[in-house]
């Protein structure tokens, strides 16, 4: 393994997920930072800190996880890719601002190390109690995409999808991870800079007197610009016309806010990233995430030596949600079970795509720790009765 001249790491390393994750923005192009220390996801962070200086980038401790989901807006229309780093309590604080980026389109990513709560809660332990939160935690009607890492590995390629993909649609990206994934060390390749897809934010080729910021051209996302590159720029949270001053009217939000949403609702099908075993046919269906998936595997496994037609459909990207892909599978699958770390969150999509088709059978999980296998077995095993 070793670095080349910009810093940037190849090869093949030994690490948690919490420091895969920081390589993987630094390789997608991410160079400025700001967050504020909290458990499990400050290891995230602290490599930022010491790994930034070689790649010419910033990272800048807050006074807390408010002003850093602002500060990150800021350098985002200062020309650079941006990221910030949280877990629950402070991603609850940074909820303003997630509104503000929708509404601005400002792409950044947020990174979620998810833990027990509600409150403080379990610092030091797992959850995944925080979907439904960066699905529908501002207010107003807006879309976001969410990705669930289940692995170092993944830490690493799904953060560069992340970034690819808040730059192509100008939306905050949320990277769901947990602290079992954060703090687990396995081995992690990291492909030469030349052979991983960057996509570049989309820069206008208009005349300084001819931008306007939030004119489209057909696909729903405006060009951008850097601040102080001779552009006027008015980016507000108020509804706004094409120029991004401030239109007080109806027709005004309903134009913006259509398509806020349709640019990714429309964009679904491209969006939607699952991993399939065996669920063509299957009689049952487990649908699983993050941490939860790999418990998960070994049930189904176990299920199978029983004789159990069961297959498996693992969420990548959970928001926006598969539910096309599960509507098909209720053609075949009599029962879908749905293991996740919390009192039961995803499956309630689960349950409105099957609409009543079929059984879905949630089994729920405070945190702290992961399911038990046998857990899992055991409902996949009452499905298929």
């Amino acid at each position: 393994m070793h670095a080349d001249p910009k810093g940037v790491l190849t090869g093949i390393h030994f690490i948690d997920g919490d420091h895969a994750a920081c390589e993987g923005a630094l390789a997608a192009g991410c160079r400025f930072v700001a967050g504020y220390p909290i458990t499990p996801s400050t290891e995230v962070v602290e490599r930022f800190a010491a790994r930034i200086p070689l790649v010419g980038g910033v990272f800048i401790q807050m006074e807390d996880e408010i002003a850093s989901s602002i500060a990150i807006l800021g350098g985002a229309w200062a020309g650079k890719k941006v990221m910030t780093v949280t877990s629950g309590p402070g991603l609850s604080l940074m909820m303003e601002h997630v509104g503000l980026a929708a509404i601005t389109e400002t792409p950044c990513v947020i990174v979620d190390v998810q833990r027990g709560g509600p409150s403080t809660g379990l610092p030091t332990l797992p959850a995944q109690a925080d979907m439904m939160q960066v699905k529908w935690g501002s207010h107003g009607d807006y879309e976001i995409i969410a990705l669930s890492p289940n692995s170092p590995q993944e830490c690493f390629d799904l953060m560069v999808k992340a970034f690819n993909l808040a730059e192509t649609y100008r939306v905050p990206v949320f990277f769901m991870m947990d602290e079992v994934v954060g703090h687990m060390t396995e081995r992690v390749v990291i492909p030469a800079p030349e052979a991983i897809e960057i996509v570049e934010r989309k820069w206008t080729l208009k005349k300084p007197g001819e931008y306007r910021a939030y004119q489209t051209d057909g696909d729903m996302v405006p060009e951008m610009v850097k601040a102080g590159d001779g552009y006027r720029i008015h980016v507000t949270g108020l509804t706004h016309d094409d120029r991004g001053y401030p239109a007080m009217n109806p027709q005004a939000q309903d134009k913006l806010v259509r398509r806020l949403v349709n640019k990714i609702r429309a964009n679904r099908d491209k969006l939607v990233d699952v991993r399939e075993d065996g669920v063509e046919g299957a009689d049952v269906v487990v649908v699983s995430f993050g941490i939860t998936s790999r418990v998960a595997a070994a049930a189904v496994e176990a299920a199978r030596h029983r004789g159990v037609k069961v297959g498996h459909l693992r969420l990548i990207i959970t928001w926006p949600f598969p539910a096309k892909r599960i509507k098909e599978l209720t053609g075949g699958a009599k029962a879908f079970v749905v293991p996740e770390l919390n009192m039961g969150q995803m499956v309630l999509e689960v349950e409105r795509a099957v609409a009543g088709k079929a059984a879905v059978i949630s089994v729920p999980h405070a945190g702290g720790t992961v399911h038990e296998p046998e857990v899992i077995l055991a409902k996949i095993m009452e499905a298929a009765q």
